[in-house]
């Protein structure tokens, strides 16, 4: 079934077309829905709400709030209903229920019931560019943008930034591990908070695969210049390989920590040294947006040329071919079911796991 998601005046309606399942493995992962928002839009973020068996979709013009259930909208959000931008990086959801979406230039919007709050630097947000959230053990938020990183007291409602103690300011991916260890994913390379002391990895100690097929270095650090900061990842557009640059960070149950680099591959870290996977051992692509790891421990990573599967043994990727509606694969989410769930331009798709 394929849900299109169109862009209406300033509302989002919901307009559901039936085809046929695409051709695939009908004994494996396949794709079995596909959801377009509109043929310019990026789906840059999926979060699933396990409470209310609900998926959160970030786009470039808006959010939508589906009920995983029926596979159908609840709400969409805009401008028009209370985003402080349209453009949605990251969406959160913090121990209190609210629901955080960073956005690109216009700070962090909180919903719940039907309210929303905006917070800008004059509240003590570090930046207007948001990119990701990740709840702590205390059941405070963690939250990276463009100029550090701020930790949120959900009771207090107070800020605080940490930018000097980070490898780079520029923060996009965050987790927590299970000793309360805070992971953060950057633009220069890996930082780990202990709540005391601060350590930090670049690909001089590891992380990041090698540059095998000899792709020109690409010299967007994000330091002191937002001017360049498209979010592209070519360079006079031909790919490009920038290791430091870390899109993903995932901690797994067992402890390893997962960094989906620009160009050097997906990189793991068992807490002595990194071990890097590539599009030699099996990656549909080097640069990796995204990571998510479903109940059965199977991994899922979105790259440039698609998303990949990988059981630990073995591999499988989604292109276009697979169901998906463009190889860069922004955002991945797994349902309560099992299901996978994978954005990028145009659309998400469904992915069965059998």
């Amino acid at each position: 079934m394929k849900l299109k998601l169109l862009l209406c005046g300033a509302v989002l309606k919901a307009l559901v077309v039936v085809q046929p399942v695409l051709a695939a493995d009908k004994a494996g992962p396949r794709v079995v829905d596909s959801f377009e928002v509109g043929e310019n839009v990026y789906v840059r973020a999926l979060t699933v709400e396990r409470s209310s068996n609900t998926l959160w979709v970030g786009t470039s013009v808006g959010a939508h709030e589906i009920d995983l259930k029926t596979s159908k909208p609840r709400n969409t959000f805009t401008r028009q209903q209370g985003l402080a931008n349209e453009y949605v990086f990251a969406i959160g959801i913090d121990s209190e229920g609210y629901k955080w979406f960073g956005t690109n230039a216009g700070g962090a919007s909180r919903y719940k019931d039907g309210k929303w709050k905006t917070y800008f630097p004059m509240h003590g947000l570090a930046d207007y560019w948001i990119y990701s959230f990740v709840n702590d053990k205390s059941g405070n938020l963690w939250i990276g943008t463009w100029a550090g990183v701020n930790y949120f007291n959900v009771k207090t409602g107070k800020f605080k930034t940490y930018v000097k103690e980070l490898i780079n300011e520029w923060v996009y991916g965050l987790d927590v591990d299970g000793d309360g260890r805070v992971w953060f994913g950057t633009e220069g390379g890996v930082s780990m908070y202990d709540g005391k002391r601060w350590r930090s990895w670049t690909h001089k100690d590891g992380l990041g695969g090698e540059n095998t097929e000899n792709l020109q270095a690409s010299t967007n650090t994000g330091l002191g210049t937002r001017s360049r900061h498209d979010l592209t990842t070519k360079v006079e557009g031909l790919s490009s390989y920038n290791p430091n640059y870390v899109f993903s960070i995932h901690v797994a149950p067992d402890g390893n920590v997962w960094a989906g680099t620009w160009g050097g591959g997906v990189s793991r870290f068992d807490g002595k040294r990194w071990v890097n996977l590539t599009s030699l051992d099996g990656l549909a692509g080097n640069i990796v947006y995204s990571i998510a790891q479903d109940d059965k421990g199977v991994f899922w990573f979105g790259t440039d040329k698609g998303l990949s599967r990988y059981d630990g043994k073995s591999w499988k990727t989604f292109a276009k071919a697979e169901g998906l509606f463009d190889t860069h694969v922004y955002a991945i989410a797994i349902a309560p079911s099992g299901d996978i769930w994978a954005g990028t331009k145009r659309g998400v798709v469904r992915i069965a796991p059998q």
